[in-house]
This record gives C-alpha cells, sequence and structure tokens, in this order.
C-alpha cells in the first residue's frame, strides 16, 4: 500500500512540474523535437519547466501569445513539425538560410493570422500545400532556394493582400493559376525565375499596378506569346522574360517600350526590336503586335494602302534606281579620299630612344594636305593617328611627357607588354603595348577603343587614353596597385609566404566583380561580353576593391594585328610556378596570366563562336569555387589532375565533409560558415553545363547582396 501511495505522490509531482508550461509551449517543444542537430545551441534555453515560451531564444510574444518564430541562419537540421499551426496567434515565421527537409506540412496553415513565411535557402521539397489560401493576411511568401516541386494551387490567389512573393530557385511546374494577376493586385516583388513554370503568361499579369523592381519570369518554360497587357505595368518595372519558350513579335507598348534585348534572350522564336531577329510580315502585321489597334484598323492617310486605296510613294523600281546611284556615288568619293590621302598624306614617323620604343609622329601629321584644321570633325576624327587620343576630359599629359617617364617592365605575353609608368608628376599609369603589326584598321581600332572608354564603373579599370601608329598601339590605363587576385589566392611565383585573404575581403571581393559584370551586362552602352574573365585580370585596389580589368582586349588585339587571339591564350594550361616572370594581363601588377585559362571556359565555349554572357557567368562560378575552397583551377587527386568543376563535383558525389572542401584558412571565420555554403550555393549554379540554367549576373549579384553588409 505504501508503495502504491509513493507512486501516485510521485505521477503528481511529474504531472504539476510538466503541467506548469502552456500550450503553446508544448507545441513549440514539439518544433524543437523535429530538429535532429542544433549545432549552435540556438533552442537551448527552450525549458519545459517555464510556465511559457516567450523568454525563449527567437520567440516574441504579445499579450503572452506567440506572435513570432524567427530562428535563421543557425544550422537547423531536421524537419519541420506541423506543431506551428496550433499558434493561432503567430504572425511571423523566418527559418531562413538553415537545413530544414522534409515537405510543408498542411497544418502549418492552421495559423490563419500568418502574415509572413521566410523559408528560403533550405532543403524543403514537395508540393505547396492548397491550404495555404487560408492565409488571408499573409504577406510575404519567400521559398526561394529549395527544392519545391509540382504546380501551384489556385488557393494561393485567395491571398489578396501578399506583397511580396518569392518562388525562385525550385522546381516548381504547371501554369501559374487563373486569375493570378486579378487576385494579387497587392503584389510589389514578383520572382518566379529558375524553375520549370510552363503554358502561356497569363494576361492579367499587367493589372499588378504595385509591382516594384523587377517581374521576374526568367528560366522557366513559358510558351506563346507575350501579353501586350505586360505594358500596362509601372513603366519603372523591369520584366525579365529571358529564358523561355516565348514567341511572336515583342509588343511595343508601355512598359515594354525600349527595353534592351537582355529582357528578351533565350527565345529563339521571339522577334522584333529590340532583338535582330526581324519578323516575318504575318507575325509584323499580327494584332498583337499592336494591341490598341484592332486588325481592321483603317488607313492612316492618304500614303496608306487600304482595299480600293491607290500607293501615293514612289514605284519599287524607282527606289531601287536611286539606291543604285547613292552606292555608286558613296563608291567614287569613297576612292577620290582614297587617293588624296595615299598621294598626300603619307605621314612619316620616327623611332624614340627612350626605353619604350614608342614612336612620336603626332606632329607630322598636321603637314597632310588633305586634313586641315579648320575642317569640321569630331575630337577623335581631328586627331586621327599618331597622336595620344585622351578618352578622359582629366587627361592632362601628352605624348612626349609619356615618352620621357620612368617606366618598368610589368609582364609579356602575346598579347603585348605592360609597363609601369611613373610621370614626372608622380602620376602612376599602366601602358599595354599591343605588339608591332602593321594592320591600318585604325577606324576599326579607334571605335572599339572610344567605347570601351566610356565604361565607367568602379569596379572596372578605366581606359584612359590610346595611341596609334602604323608599328604602334598603346593602351593607357589606371595603374592598380595590390595585384592581382590569383597572386592574393596563391601567392606570387617564386615568392614562398604570403598572407591569405580574410572571408570579408574574399567576400568584398565577390560582390564587386559581381557588381562589375552585372554592370557590362545589363546597364553599360552596348551589353558586353568580357569573354575571358580569371582571377588574373581582376585587380585589387588600394583598399582591396576588385577591378576587372582586360575588357575587350582580345578583340583590340586582333584589330591591331600581329597578335594571337584570346581564345588562343585561354587555352593554355601552363602551371602558375612555371611561369618565367609575371604576365601581363594586370594593367598593373600582374601574376600568372594564362596559367590554366581554360578551366574559366565554359563549355560550350569550344563550340559557339559568339561568345555569351552566360561564359561570363560560369567563369565567375570558377572562381568563386576558387576563393571558398583555397584551390588552384587544377587540383590534384592522387597522381592524376582535374580541373577545380570536376572536383567539386567529385566531392559532392562522395558526400564529403564541409571542412574537406573549404579552404584551412577560413578556419578562423568559422562563424561566417553559412555565407560560406551561400556562396557555395551560387558557384554550383553559375557552374551548370547548360548555360540556360545558369542564372544571370543580375540574380548573381542580388543573391550575393543578401548576405550581411557587414562582411563587406
Amino acid at each position: 500500500m505504501l508503495a502504491l501511495v509513493l507512486l501516485v505522490l510521485s505521477l503528481c509531482n511529474f504531472h504539476t512540474l510538466v503541467g506548469s508550461l502552456n500550450d503553446e509551449g508544448f507545441a513549440l517543444m514539439s518544433f524543437k523535437q523535429a530538429i535532429q542537430d542544433d549545432p549552435e545551441g540556438s533552442m537551448n534555453n527552450w525549458n519545459s519547466s517555464d510556465e511559457n515560451p516567450c523568454s525563449w531564444n527567437g520567440i516574441t510574444c504579445k499579450d503572452q501569445k506567440v506572435v513570432s518564430v524567427s530562428i535563421p541562419k543557425k544550422k537547423l537540421n531536421g524537419f519541420l513539425s506541423p506543431s506551428l499551426g496550433s499558434l493561432y496567434e503567430l504572425r511571423h515565421v523566418n527559418l531562413r538560410s538553415n537545413k530544414l527537409y522534409g515537405s510543408l506540412p498542411s497544418q502549418l496553415f492552421e495559423a490563419q493570422g500568418l502574415q509572413s513565411l521566410v523559408l528560403f535557402g533550405n532543403f524543403f521539397s514537395g508540393p505547396l500545400p492548397s491550404e495555404i489560401g487560408k492565409l488571408n493576411y499573409l504577406q510575404n511568401l519567400d521559398l526561394s532556394e529549395n527544392f519545391f516541386n509540382g504546380s501551384l494551387p489556385e488557393s494561393l490567389i485567395q491571398c489578396k493582400r501578399m506583397r511580396l512573393l518569392t518562388l525562385s530557385y525550385n522546381n516548381f511546374t504547371g501554369s501559374l493559376p487563373r486569375g493570378f494577376g486579378i487576385n494579387l493586385v497587392s503584389l510589389e516583388k514578383l520572382d518566379l525565375s529558375h524553375n520549370n513554370f510552363s503554358g502561356p503568361i497569363p494576361s492579367d499579369l499587367g493589372k499588378l499596378a504595385n509591382l516594384q523592381g523587377t517581374a521576374d519570369l526568367s528560366h522557366n518554360l513559358f510558351t506563346g506569346s507575350i501579353p501586350p497587357s505586360l505594358g500596362n505595368l509601372p513603366e519603372k518595372v523591369y520584366i525579365d522574360l529571358t529564358y523561355n519558350n516565348l514567341s511572336g513579335p515583342i509588343p511595343q507598348n508601355g512598359a515594354l517600350i525600349n527595353r534592351g534585348p537582355t529582357a528578351f534572350i533565350g527565345n529563339p522564336g521571339l522577334c522584333g526590336p529590340p532583338l535582330k531577329e526581324p519578323c516575318s510580315d504575318s507575325e509584323a502585321s499580327s494584332p498583337s503586335s499592336y494591341p490598341y489597334l484592332p486588325s481592321n484598323y483603317p488607313p492612316q492617310g492618304p500614303g496608306d494602302n487600304g482595299e480600293g486605296g491607290r500607293s501615293q510613294g514612289l514605284r519599287k523600281s524607282a527606289v531601287i534606281g536611286i539606291i543604285v546611284g547613292d552606292v555608286i556615288g558613296i563608291c567614287i568619293v569613297g576612292l577620290l579620299f582614297s587617293y588624296c590621302y595615299s598621294r598626300f598624306c603619307a605621314c612619316g614617323k620616327r623611332k624614340d630612344d627612350s626605353g619604350y620604343g614608342f614612336e612620336k609622329g603626332g606632329r607630322r601629321r598636321r603637314d597632310c594636305l588633305c586634313f586641315r584644321k579648320d575642317e569640321s570633325e569630331t575630337l577623335s576624327e581631328h586627331v586621327e593617328q599618331y597622336d595620344l587620343v585622351a578618352l578622359d576630359p582629366q587627361v592632362a599629359f601628352d605624348l612626349d611627357e609619356l615618352l620621357k617617364a620612368s617606366a618598368f617592365v610589368l609582364g609579356k605575353s602575346g598579347i603585348g607588354i605592360v609597363y609601369k609608368v611613373v610621370l614626372e608628376d608622380g602620376l602612376t599609369l599602366a601602358v599595354r603595348r599591343l605588339g608591332e603589326g602593321g594592320s591600318q584598321r585604325f577606324k576599326e581600332f579607334q571605335t572599339e577603343v572610344e567605347a570601351i572608354g566610356k565604361l565607367r564603373h568602379p569596379n572596372i579599370v578605366t581606359l584612359r587614353a590610346y595611341y596609334w601608329s602604323v608599328d604602334e598601339k598603346l593602351l593607357i590605363y589606371d595603374f592598380i596597385p595590390n595585384g592581382n587576385l590569383s597572386a592574393a589566392m596563391h601567392g606570387k611565383p617564386g615568392i614562398t609566404t604570403f598572407t591569405p585573404l580574410s572571408w570579408s575581403v574574399r567576400l568584398k571581393v565577390m560582390k564587386g566583380t559581381a557588381r562589375g559584370l552585372a554592370y557590362l551586362h545589363e546597364y553599360s552602352p552596348k551589353k558586353y561580353v568580357h569573354g575571358d574573365l580569371k582571377p588574373s585580370n581582376i585587380l585589387l585596389g588600394q583598399n582591396m576593391e576588385p577591378k576587372i580589368s582586360d575588357f575587350g582586349l582580345g578583340r583590340l588585339a586582333n584589330i591591331a594585328g600581329g597578335s594571337p587571339t584570346l581564345q588562343s591564350n585561354r587555352m593554355t594550361s601552363e602551371k602558375p610556378q612555371q611561369k618565367q616572370g609575371n604576365t601581363p594581363s594586370e594593367v598593373a601588377t600582374v601574376a600568372s596570366g594564362a596559367s590554366f585559362g581554360s578551366c574559366y571556359q565554359a563549355p560550350e565555349a569550344m563550340k559557339v563562336v559568339k561568345p555569351s554572357q552566360k561564359w561570363d557567368v560560369y567563369s565567375f562560378g570558377v572562381i568563386l569555387l576558387e576563393m571558398i575552397t583555397g584551390r588552384c583551377p587544377v587540383v590534384q587527386v592522387g597522381t592524376s589532375e582535374m580541373d577545380i568543376v570536376h572536383w567539386i563535383q567529385l566531392c559532392i558525389d562522395e558526400k564529403k565533409p564541409l571542412s574537406d572542401v573549404l579552404d584551412p584558412y577560413l578556419a578562423q571565420d568559422a562563424d561566417k560558415e553559412e555565407e560560406m555554403i551561400a556562396v557555395l550555393k551560387i558557384a554550383m549554379a553559375c557552374i551548370n553545363t547548360s548555360p540556360e540554367r545558369r542564372p544571370s549576373m543580375r540574380h548573381v549579384l542580388d543573391t550575393l547582396e543578401r548576405l550581411p553588409a557587414s562582411s563587406d
């Protein structure tokens, strides 16, 4: 009998201890039990002996009710317990950048007051439950960078207060729910990129009048024509439709007008401006190209041809005659100028005895009879050949000062020699000499170099001036003092000691390089491609800020003549430690320029002649791998070698621990491991063998910018 009494008393005691925690606390303890690994101890103070969970890490209460569960970036490994759905006052859930997996439990959406659900950067999979339609107050849904699949439930459009919808980098399929644009009119941000959405783009997307920034539908499988109604979106909205299966003419109205080709590339069936692919007559006359004109719109004036009308324009034969006459006239004028130039303007030149061997001939051009000072010409046309041409109004030196300056060779290659030049006033420049070819393609060279000279960005080396003569072509840049990224990562040839870069500096270099590339791809006047990005072409400024160099160098070298193509330099496989001296690619302090160049080359670059921006994305991904692993672009594996891309894939296949992948020098930044994992994910996306599946540099930059600014 005594033993029975003691047992009853002990059970009562246990119930009293456990019963001290309220129901919401029990729900959160169930959430904790579903977490298999909490390496940072973020839930260590979650104790069942507390009366309520309001003092627990990551928990926020209002009136003793849980309103927020926020545990981001804590390396939590496990699945999401359905018990969170019993927190009826829950408003915010933020579990981003953890290692949570499994599907979303439908019970989660029983918390119908939920306003924000942020789960990006985990390993969730499966479809989005249809119960999400119960969340009438949901404003922010971010499920990006997971493995969700299936189609979006029709019930999603019932979340009419939604302001931010981000589903990028998943495996969603199917069409967008009917009524998407009509119902979700409060949307301010829409990112559906890098999924497998298919079907036509809903025409009612044009009703999303509150959108800001980018409406991103890129890298999907959308088909059909572009709805003209998209032009109704706010004009400041950038509409990204790249890499889908869209076809037909691009509507020319509203927000779709004056968009560059980068908003539409990757859709082989699209035609019309701003693309170079013209539309056929049947496509061009399609009513979809002119959304505000009915198909039977009457002629616009007496010059138009309607049924029963007569053309008032010139006949076809007359137009052809005029064109032929113009061509003949232009040819005659060209021949006259050519004769005049060869007869009177063959300006001589003389060699200079300076250490450069540069040629002076700038003043002798003034004796030419064909080009007088009073002729109306642009600056560069007036300068013509044999003069130093300033591309920046702040350039105050002339050719004589440049030739008298102290000069030191920084490096040599097939593309020429790079000098460090110090003028008498102390100004330091980098001068690249493009060989001694005798090509006379001056106008072509002039056009290219002046276009490059207009580029101004803090993460791109600035071209200040150039010089051309028959046997001498010079490019004058800013001098960048801290060498290049290759030397900073692996040391310089012949020097055994160096200080590895900290994680904060590496992240700063990554972000700055991404900004420079995004500028070249999206915001520069001609939407350029670098084509030869590698660590030796990323220079480091006074404060270790990155500056992309050698942009356009290959084409300039080919035009100048006497130099191998840049492509051939990229295919060399010489090891850095075997290199004699420094390489020239720096336009500053240079090391190991063409070494392992092919490792940074996108696989398709060997087959496709025309460079693509996705080449640069691939190269950038390889550079990211190099920076987070500390490995050279070719990795020694046993007695064999493999490039770093295949090596990282081998590590993933063999499920190597993260410590075997990351640079050992980064151990001191162990608290930044989550950032390193995020960068690794970005790198893996960039090195996708399919160029269509690689993100754009704008996407890459956006993702990098989400990493803490304090690391910059």
